[in-house]
């Protein structure tokens, strides 16, 4: 039986990761709108960045954005100047930690999505005078909904499961920055098992459905050419 701190638990990882699919939805999305778009020369190394959680190690990108929010890092003194105090070791600082590591789980998906849309709908859209928001609203984005669907649920799914990059900046505060995955290592750190067990198997069972419910409700993506 979960505890009633392990349901705490839960449901900050569950309000941390519902955020930062929000943020990151209204982020990511004219991101790759423009990289699917875009015909720069800057669009490789964009891209790249936005790549970049995927192969750097957590610890390495939780150090840098450790120091960057810290009370002597950029953005720690803008935070102070505007007397919100240093953002480690609180839940906000969790957020914008979980927003840069999970930002390609978001904009990968929705540029393929865009991708897949192709040139002819928008072209229709303008022949019928549409300005190029009204095409993105009412034609972009509804034949890339099955992108929006599988981007938000792998980006909820990815935040649920983040470790490293919280541990660095959020610590191991109950009811403040501990989350599930750091819950669980503390009792395994403890050599309390089955308490981990139970955690443990709740997080696979959640994860597992949330799965379950892209992979089964995603509806089929048509490329329009």
């Amino acid at each position: 039986m979960l505890t009633d701190s392990d349901l705490q638990t839960i449901w900050l990882t569950v309000r941390l990761a519902g955020i930062v699919t929000l943020i990151l939805l209204l982020i990511g999305t004219p991101i790759a709108w423009w990289l699917a778009r875009a015909k720069a020369w800057w669009k490789g190394p964009v891209g790249a960045v936005v790549a970049l959680p995927l192969v750097l190690p957590p610890s390495v990108l939780g150090f840098y954005l450790l120091l960057a929010m810290g009370p002597n890092g950029p953005v720690g003194h803008f935070t102070q100047a505007l007397g919100i105090g240093p953002l480690p070791f609180t839940f906000w600082g969790l957020v914008i930690a979980s927003v840069f590591y999970s930002l390609p789980f978001m904009v990968q998906p929705l540029q393929t999505a865009f991708d897949a849309v192709g040139e002819r709908p928008l072209e229709v859209a303008a022949t019928l005078r549409a300005t190029k928001l009204d095409a993105f609203f009412t034609v972009a984005v509804p034949l890339a909904a099955p992108g929006f669907l599988t981007a938000s649920v792998l980006t909820f799914a990815h935040t649920v499961g983040e470790f490293g990059v919280v541990l660095m900046i959020g610590g191991n505060i109950p009811g403040v920055t501990q989350v599930a995955s750091v819950r669980i290592y503390d009792y395994v750190e403890g050599l309390e098992y089955s308490e981990a067990h139970r955690l443990a198997a709740a997080m696979l069972i959640f994860s597992f459905l949330v799965l379950l419910a892209l992979y089964t409700w995603r509806p089929n993506s048509r490329k329009w050419s």
